[in-house]
């Protein structure tokens, strides 16, 4: 059997790199991945390319809930499967993974259900503007059929980064754009099928994306047996990747659902605003990149060392991250305040919608710096199992300061998207005095609150 990326022994600084590039990389694809999409209604939408825009803004950012709901909760696999790696009980990992797939199987179907059934109140609750109302609602149920696909598709990355390989879910996600680029040239751009067709080339990409995947994956060799037998529920195992995953996926759900606010705040502004805010959003999937890197490279590589009693080691994964992280903010930051036109004018031709983005980016800018920090210390008491605290600092600094600024902002005249965007980093500011504060007062014992999952 292969052996799995052991974190920890040698070197910190160049492994950690190593294992951050491929899921840099996967990330940058998601990124594009989500935003061909708005791009292409964008600049092939014709004279309802700014009600396509809103649409498919509107509803790609509500099934992006959905997707952080999911890889949250797989987080916990990945952090379980991690630990116990570093623990030197390969053998369990298999099982672990058997377990985790049954999990997200019937959870996919009942998400599936629930999102049909919701989509034209989900479209409501997020003031998608009239005209592009019913374009919204088709984007959300045809996305929403394709359930089983999301969760597979990150089921498959979250597995792998657990075992130490960043690789596999690299080639994932290359697939999945690759072909959604394709398809929404051809759906949108060809038979001008709008944001129907942006959402059938999506389901569609995922779909082969799995297929293609698993064909992969057959012929790849795993550091632990796993077979048909292995797809059976263990009560033990489901336990602990919802113990690890849930507050996890609660987290990101409280703090999606503070940008979805801000969204439906921004979206009563009016069509271009709401057009505006869903480019600057994409822009900033982007700006998040490297951050978003750090956070899962980070979780995999301290689960191992955590695993194997190796606390010191883990918080020097920590510093590392930082350190490295906040040199490329530095210079994210410097081209979203400066050149925020430019970066929106990729998405959309109408500088009533450029203008907008490139003002709430402005707010962007300054966050690009404190989440060098922040995503790092996430990264780590994740993967240390603490993620009840990383639970409680996601909602303290999304649900308790910035949803509640955002409205505050939203009411001062004259209405500024740089004033509501300004929210973001201050919250962010809040989480990492939360971090800094449990990191110090709780020492080596701050990222071994889990346990031992045995």
């Amino acid at each position: 059997m292969k052996q799995p990326q052991n974190f920890t022994e040698g070197k910190i600084f160049s492994p950690l790199i190593r294992f951050a590039l491929p899921v840099l990389l996967a990330l940058f694809l998601q990124a594009m991945y989500g935003a061909v999409d708005l791009l292409i209604v964008g600049q092939f939408g014709g004279e309802m390319a700014d009600v396509y825009v809103s649409a498919v803004s509107t509803g790609s950012q509500i099934m992006h809930t959905l997707t952080i709901v999911i890889t949250g909760l797989a987080m916990g696999l990945t952090i379980y499967v991690g630990d116990r790696i570093g623990a030197g009980r390969q053998e369990e990992a298999g099982g672990i993974i058997g377990s985790g797939i049954t999990l997200f199987a019937i959870a996919s179907v009942i998400l599936s259900a629930v999102m049909i059934a919701a989509s034209s109140l989900l479209a409501g609750i997020m003031h998608a503007p009239e005209a592009a109302f019913k374009d919204t609602v088709l984007y959300i149920v045809i996305c929403s059929a394709g359930t089983i696909f999301i969760v597979a598709y990150n089921l498959v990355g979250s597995i792998f980064r657990g075992i130490g390989d960043s690789k596999i879910p690299l080639l994932t996600v290359a697939i999945a754009c690759v072909l959604n680029i394709f398809g929404d040239l051809l759906l949108v751009a060809v038979f001008h099928m709008g944001a129907a067709g942006a959402a059938i080339a999506t389901v569609f990409a995922q779909a082969m994306s799995v297929v293609i995947s698993l064909c992969i994956i057959r012929r790849h060799t795993l550091p632990f047996r796993f077979s048909r037998k292995s797809l059976h529920p263990n009560g033990t195992y489901i336990k602990w990747i919802l113990k690890l995953g849930t507050p996890i996926a609660l987290q990101d759900l409280l703090v999606s659902i503070s940008f979805l606010a801000i969204l439906a705040i921004v979206n009563g502004l009016g069509l271009n605003e709401s057009a505006g805010i869903g480019i600057a959003e994409k822009v900033c999937a982007f700006i998040m990149l490297l951050p978003s890197a750090y956070m899962q490279s980070m979780s995999a590589f301290v689960a191992q060392n955590i695993g194997a009693k190796k606390p010191d080691r883990a918080k020097k994964a920590l510093f590392c991250g930082i350190v490295s992280s906040f040199a490329a903010g530095v210079v994210m930051g410097y081209i979203t305040f400066f050149h925020g036109d430019l970066l929106a004018g990729i998405f959309a031709k109408e500088a009533a919608i450029i203008a907008p983005a490139a003002e709430y980016l402005k707010a962007y800018a300054i966050d690009c710096l404190l989440t060098a920090f922040l995503f790092c210390f996430i990264g780590y008491f994740n993967g240390c199992g603490n993620t009840t605290f990383v639970m409680i600092q996601g909602i303290v600094g999304g649900i308790c300061v910035r949803l509640p600024l955002s409205w505050i902002f939203s009411k001062i005249e004259p209405v500024s998207l740089f004033r509501i965007g300004l929210a973001t980093p201050l919250s962010t500011i809040v989480q990492i005095v939360l971090c800094v504060i449990v990191l110090v007062y709780f020492g080596k014992t701050a990222g071994c609150l889990r346990g031992s999952a045995e």
